[in-house]
């Protein structure tokens, strides 16, 4: 009898250890596939089960949480939500996030490691802190400016601080309210396949992800190019190039729409804006020498984050000199995104120093503890100083005498350049607008600023008018709200 007493325990033993043992294996090595497991709703509802952190522009919250009362408990909510779109993306429990909701979702969910309070903490006991909170470099006043500017046109503006990166507006019309997409059923399927379906794409973040033939704009490359390179000595000196202007190799002529290009001095090409003297200088300069040039300005660049990824700039490197001479005034196959341009702008203005962009200041907890700040460091040395004072003095130029003329701030120092870039099959679409300037208050140290600004639908006779005419003035007014505050 005892013996059979001490054979069923020894049973019981033995399945108990077992049990244990798979326990263990369920619980250790099989955790992150059962996490990941799409039929476990157990993380889906742990997520959602407190509110998000919130994302901040200048100390005010642009985002919220509502209960529900449902299994997800918290939903998000957005103040001024197609205003901030491009900044914020969406956090969506159908279609997951966006933008600062996706780079910066650890922390606002509040499952980062940083937010525990002890090392290792969360992953030890399986939980999520309270969401933490990411502040941003934007302003609003000048967001509001741009994104009042564009007045619903296809197009976006980014604004950048030349001498720290910080990105100040990044906007991009026409949006979307991304409040529409935080929940779940058919309502918010609904929506989602509404504005995926919309013509005018108003999910489609223009600012960073969305690249465009810069036109004229480009030209203040080309021209930080020929100046470094030591083509041009002397930016007044008259160049020797015809007008038209045949491409190398091939029987095309090159136009001009302005008046006075032939021989022109890069000066006077840059403020009325002379296709064929740009494009001769890019040739002198050569292949090698462009390439070189324009990835100190971040073009080709396919690992840029602020922190979202943004869009590569496209420069060839591999191109006959026909193919560069267009290139060299922002057509062929050269395209930026805004915020690539509104670099470039900023090169000029910080003295050749062109710093990395960044649209997040820092994370907290959710009592305001910093876990991480941001801060200003280099990106690339884009020219040498002498180039950026040059070419500042031409930016400036073509405001107070040229084609930017609506960009003009009384008082203050605004440099600038206008641009229009043909597209579509035999260039048959309406021509895209740019404008990208900086601005410098009086007795100021430095720039307060740079813009570019991009207008898809604008209409247009001549391309700098376009630009002028269309962009400048919404540059102007994000200018103008920089300086106030």
């Amino acid at each position: 009898m005892i013996r059979c007493i001490r054979r069923a325990a020894a049973l019981l033993l033995l399945l108990l250890v077992a049990l244990l043992l798979n326990a263990a294996r369920v619980q250790v090595l099989d955790a992150d596939s059962l996490d990941s497991n799409p039929a476990n709703r157990r993380l889906t509802i742990a997520r959602y089960h407190q509110p998000r952190g919130n994302i901040l522009v200048g100390g005010t919250s642009v985002t919220g949480s509502r209960n529900t009362g449902e299994q997800l408990a918290y939903e998000r909510t957005y103040q001024n939500g197609p205003l901030y779109a491009p900044v914020t993306g969406y956090a969506s429990q159908t279609y997951g996030t966006t933008l600062i909701e996706h780079a910066e979702d650890g922390i606002l969910s509040g499952t980062d490691s940083m937010l525990a309070p002890f090392p290792l903490w969360n992953e030890i006991t399986r939980s999520q802190q309270p969401g933490g909170d990411v502040v941003t470099t934007i302003k609003d006043s000048m967001q509001r400016a741009a994104y009042n500017g564009l007045g619903g046109r296809r197009g976006a503006v980014a604004a950048v601080e030349p001498s720290t990166g910080k990105i100040l507006a990044l906007v991009s019309t026409p949006s979307y309210d991304p409040g529409r997409l935080s929940g779940t059923g058919s309502t918010v399927t609904d929506a989602w396949l509404q504005l995926n379906a919309a013509k005018s794409q108003p999910m489609l973040n223009r600012a960073i992800r969305q690249t465009y033939p810069p036109g004229s704009t480009f030209k203040i490359v080309t021209a930080a190019a020929a100046l470094d390179a030591g083509v041009v000595t002397d930016p007044d000196a008259e160049t020797d190039t015809p007008s038209p202007y045949v491409l190398p190799g091939t029987t095309t002529t090159l136009p001009n729409e302005a008046e006075g290009c032939e021989n022109a001095p890069l000066a006077e090409a840059i403020r009325v804006s002379c296709n064929t003297v740009m494009a001769e200088l890019g040739v002198r300069v050569g292949l090698k020498g462009m390439v070189d040039a324009v990835r100190k300005f971040g073009f080709d660049d396919t690992g840029l984050k602020i922190p979202s990824g943004v869009a590569k700039s496209n420069f060839d490197t591999k191109m006959s000199d026909d193919q560069l001479a267009l290139s060299s005034i922002g057509q062929f196959d050269t395209s930026a995104t805004p915020l690539q341009m509104a670099m470039v702008a900023s090169a000029v203005a910080n003295g050749g120093d062109l710093k990395y962009p960044y649209l997040v200041d820092r994370t907290t907890t959710r009592s305001g503890s910093t876990v991480h700040r941001n801060g200003s460091h280099t990106y690339h040395r884009a020219m040498s100083p002498r180039t950026a004072v040059q070419l500042r003095r031409m930016m400036v130029d073509v405001v107070e005498q040229g084609t930017g003329a609506n960009a003009a701030i009384g008082g203050v120092t605004v440099g600038g350049k206008t641009g229009t870039a043909q597209h579509g099959v035999d260039n048959s679409g309406r021509p895209y607008a740019w404008f990208i300037s900086w601005a410098q208050a009086p007795n100021a140290g430095q720039p307060a600023v740079a813009v570019a600004v991009v207008v898809e639908d604008a209409a247009a006779n001549r391309a700098d008018i376009s630009g002028g005419g269309s962009a400048a003035p919404i540059a102007r007014s994000v200018m103008e709200a920089a300086l106030r505050d």
